[in-house]
Parts: structure tokens; sequence; C-alpha cells
């Protein structure tokens, strides 16, 4: 398995790959989870796709994307203070250089290998030290994002918790909540799973990081 980094300036090379990241954003969001998102026949995408985001994506050995996750500054636009604003308690984001915001995090957690003895999924830990590694090497210490209680719970299963800011908050058929993680070496070697190779012995101009 292979974290991809897609740039902006990317997008067109891997477009393949990201049309595969948008019908997975459908099955997870729209089938499984059911969320109010916007599917078309091309997957789902929203107006957060348009801001020229940096994408991680997991992807197999036979080129399947796995997991997904959007990267935007924090100082633009947000998911956080433009959609949900409501799960933040001062209403306001406080945004600085060094956050990042991440959204549409989401894995095929029906791929049976990489899952065992109840542990979380090789896919899901791989996608968490690609973001913290990514952030690091892009000069970002806090990542921010809204989520569930599912997957706050995944992420204190991960050794990685988030640090609210703000009460949960019941949007459609979920209940969600706002917060921080740490984008550090701590926070990546926790989370890092065996045979992860880091961002910085990479070539930085092909940006592929992998998990054994």
């Amino acid at each position: 398995m292979q974290i991809l980094t897609v740039s902006p300036d990317r997008h067109v090379e891997h477009s393949n790959l990201l049309k595969q990241m948008h019908r997975l954003r459908a099955t997870v969001f729209g089938d499984r989870l059911e969320w109010d998102v916007k599917v078309t026949d091309a997957g789902e995408r929203d107006e957060y796709d348009d801001l020229e985001p940096t994408y991680i994506l997991a992807v197999t050995d036979d080129t399947k994307v796995v997991g997904c996750a959007r990267l935007l500054p924090a100082l633009g636009p947000t998911m956080l203070e433009q959609t949900f604003p409501q799960l933040l308690a001062s209403g306001s984001l406080g945004a600085s250089a060094g956050m990042v915001e991440s959204s549409r995090f989401c894995v095929d957690t029906t791929l049976a290998a990489g899952r065992g003895g109840g542990q979380l999924h090789l896919a899901t830990l791989t996608m968490f030290a690609g973001i913290i590694d990514w952030s690091m090497a892009n000069g970002y210490d806090e990542i921010v994002t809204a989520t569930d209680l599912r997957f706050e719970r995944i992420l204190n299963r991960a050794s990685w918790p988030m640090k609210r800011l703000g009460d949960p908050v019941a949007i459609g058929n979920t209940v969600a909540v706002a917060g921080t993680l740490p984008a550090n070496r701590e926070s990546f070697e926790r989370v890092c799973p065996h045979g992860y190779r880091s961002i910085t012995v990479e070539d930085h101009n092909r940006q592929i990081r992998s998990a054994a």
C-alpha cells in the first residue's frame, strides 16, 4: 500500500485516481453513512474541491484507491467555518498559518487485507501517518477537522486524541464534533504502521510514501 500526495498541480496527472476517490467518497458518505452529500454519477464532491486542495490517497499495489483525505490551509475558506460554524464554541476557528484543515477522510473498510485482531485497519493508520507526515513537511503543526463521534473514538484508539473545539451537535443523521489534532513527530510515531517510509527519505518531486 502506498500513500500518494496529489497537490493541485498534479490533479490532472492523477485524474484517474481522483475519480476513484470521488466514487469512494460517494460509497462511504452517501451509501454507507447516508450523510446529506451531493452525489452524481462522477461520485461525491462539494465546493471545497474547487479550492485547489491537496489530497492524500492510500493506494494499493494494483492502483486501487482505498483511503483519502482533503487538506486545505485553515487561513482560507474552511468547511468548519463556512459550513459547520455551530461546531465551534467561539464561532470562529482562530486560524493560524500553522493550521491545516482535513476533511472528507474515509477508508474502504471492506478491504480484507490489513485488518486483524480487532486492530485498526492498516489503511486507516497509513492515512493518519500520511496526513501528519505531509503536514509536518509543509510547515503545519496543527490539523483541524469536523467529524462524528464514531471517528473520534477511532482517533482515540489510534492514540491520536482530538481536542474538541466545541460540544457535539446533531447534524442530519449523525452527531458531529470539531477538534484539533497535533501534527508532530510524537503523534506520527504513535500512529505510523510498520514499514512506512517517511517523506524525508523520498524524492519530494514524487511525493510518494508507502507502508508494507
